[in-house]
């Protein structure tokens, strides 16, 4: 299956999860997984949330993110790194760079 993200509608999402500025993004959804083209401007971020029953893997197109996890932990990674949030546990990502932050995010259900 080819998920055509260049000719998908874009959505933007003020202050997403109670975050900074804008989310702009693309999204692909079914029963196991919710996949997302995202471009977070400088300066904007995804607020603080947790994964009850899911997990995120972030991986980044173009540009520098930041991570902040709800343990305290902060990482900074860039194009062709990934970011890892398991079940249980909660994270933030912020651009905190000068360009636009481009990255794929997969949120993948898990079921008892």
């Amino acid at each position: 299956m080819i998920i055509d993200f260049p000719n998908m509608p874009a959505t933007v999402v003020e202050h997403f999860k109670g975050g900074e500025k804008e989310y702009v993004v693309k999204t692909f959804l079914d029963e196991q997984n919710r996949i997302m083209h995202g471009t977070l401007h400088p300066g904007a971020s995804i607020g603080m949330h947790m994964h009850e029953r899911n997990s995120e893997t972030y991986y980044i197109l173009s540009g520098t993110g930041h991570i902040v996890m709800n343990d305290g932990t902060e990482e900074d990674f860039t194009v062709g790194q990934m970011h890892y949030c398991p079940m249980g546990k909660g994270h933030t990502l912020i651009n905190k760079g000068e360009t636009d932050l481009v990255f794929i995010a997969i949120v993948s259900e898990h079921h008892d």
